[in-house]
């Protein structure tokens, strides 16, 4: 996965949000079950804004998280893919 590309969130996808225990709860309207994220994932959700590429986002998550064993763009860059591979995101440059 390139680091360049700018996410979007895919407009079949529902939402519902708890704010006080930053939960969202996603279904993709072809999916039979629906996505649960918490806590950091849900701060990714959050960031996926169709202008923010990966590197974006791991530079903010840099910002509000402490990555003291280095592994925050390998497993950025994995959730990334399992979002786009559930398609609950898809590229920013893809045709509605």
């Amino acid at each position: 996965m390139t680091t360049n590309v700018a996410w979007r969130r895919s407009a079949d996808v529902a939402q519902v949000r708890t704010h006080s225990s930053n939960r969202v709860a996603l279904l993709h309207l072809d999916a039979n079950q629906p996505v649960v994220l918490e806590g950091t994932a849900a701060t990714i959700w959050d960031l996926i804004d169709g202008r923010r590429d990966q590197s974006d986002v791991i530079a903010e998550l840099e910002v509000t998280f402490e990555d003291a064993t280095g592994q925050i763009h390998a497993q950025v860059e994995a959730f990334l893919a399992s979002l786009a591979a559930q398609q609950l995101i898809e590229p920013a440059s893809a045709a509605s």
